[in-house]
């Protein structure tokens, strides 16, 4: 049995076992249960094949977030409650649903004292990947200005435990060639390739003369990139970490890079980095979301920076069919849970609006 299917069998005995109405969600078959959360009240649907269920079950669906940050006040709830998972534990049942589940990770994870909660370095102890694991994080974006927090030393750390509890990463390494190396995931013979670039310039030379650090965003390598990926991957998935923070719509810069993207040849640009949910757009064969917010932070001073979405993207014969979006507002300065009223309206009504 693998990860994602202990994950499933985890919260299914636990939903059994409390008798509690839960949501559940089956690729190309959406119902509903009264309780606490309710799909098409809470999902919009943006050019959905309206594929009858159990037609096909070749479908594949990536679950996607925003920004995850583990340090800072995060940690602080997670050593309070006694509970590595507890940022994740209201939106699990969803994010391990899918079939890859894909995040920007913004923190460096390897044991060191307690980050103050209003320093701007984030590290986060390795107890904190239970979480991760729980919430079945197959994809980690590490192309982001806090993966070099902690210098070589932070990377390295970072990179063995995640590879330690067999999360893949993108976006940094501790040379040029892993610093740009993709990941390929297989589900049900089809090949989904992710790479993952920043706006933040941090490279540096090891006392070997490796270079280290993260992947820069220059245009024309990611265009050479994304033609190579195509040879041996059949979907593409580029992740970007840029824009202005705290802005509601994307700039030229991240309009530029994630079309250039896709006329390479992606299927879907995930963006973050703006810690608010930026519009999101279908740009000639592909679709780009330009922000999905913050998933797990402790930015609690404004409404804003509260709110996320969870998209789930579902791709049939190598094209997306279907995605949807799961809005979600974090609370407790580290957890996420399903928006409802005012704040769900505000975030699909954000995602719906065109990119332009």
């Amino acid at each position: 049995m693998d990860r994602k299917a202990k994950i499933a069998l985890l919260f299914l005995v636990g939903a059994v076992l409390a008798t509690v109405p839960a949501f559940y969600y089956l690729p190309g078959k959406s119902f509903t249960i009264k309780g606490k959360y309710n799909q098409r009240e809470n999902m919009v649907a943006i050019g959905s094949a309206n594929i009858p269920a159990g037609e096909d079950d070749s479908r594949i669906v990536l679950a996607a977030v925003g920004d995850i940050m583990l340090s800072r006040a995060v940690e602080r709830k997670m050593i309070a409650k006694k509970d590595w998972k507890y940022p994740f534990l209201e939106t699990a049942e969803i994010t391990s649903g899918a079939d890859i589940t894909f995040g920007n990770l913004e923190t460096t994870i390897l044991p060191g004292a307690r980050v103050l909660d209003m320093s701007f370095i984030f590290r986060a102890d390795p107890k904190a990947l239970e979480g991760l694991e729980v919430a079945g994080f197959d994809v980690l974006s590490l192309a982001n200005n806090h993966t070099m927090n902690f210098g070589y030393s932070g990377l390295e750390a970072t990179l063995q435990n995640l590879d330690g509890v067999g999360i893949g990463h993108i976006g940094a390494g501790l040379s040029e060639k892993s610093i740009y190396a993709p990941v390929i995931k297989e589900v049900e013979g089809v090949k989904i390739g992710f790479l993952a670039y920043t706006y933040a310039r941090e490279q540096s030379h090891s006392i070997d003369g490796n270079i280290y650090g993260t992947a820069y965003a220059n245009t024309d390598k990611m265009k050479d990139q994304v033609s190579e990926l195509r040879n041996s991957a059949d979907i593409v998935v580029i992740s970007m970490h840029m824009g202005e923070e705290y802005q509601t719509s994307p700039n030229t810069v991240q309009k530029n890079f994630a079309r250039a993207a896709v006329d390479a040849g992606a299927e879907l640009v995930i963006g973050h980095h703006p810690h608010v949910v930026e519009t999101f757009e279908k740009y000639n064969d592909g679709y780009i979301i330009y922000s999905l917010g913050n998933f797990v932070f402790d930015q609690m001073w404004s409404e804003e920076t509260r709110l996320g979405a969870i998209a789930e993207i579902t791709f049939e014969n190598n094209k997306i069919s279907d995605i949807r979006f799961v809005p979600v507002k974090i609370f407790d300065y580290a957890q996420p849970k399903l928006a409802d009223g005012v704040d769900k309206d505000k975030i699909l009504e954000r995602l719906e609006a065109n990119g332009d």
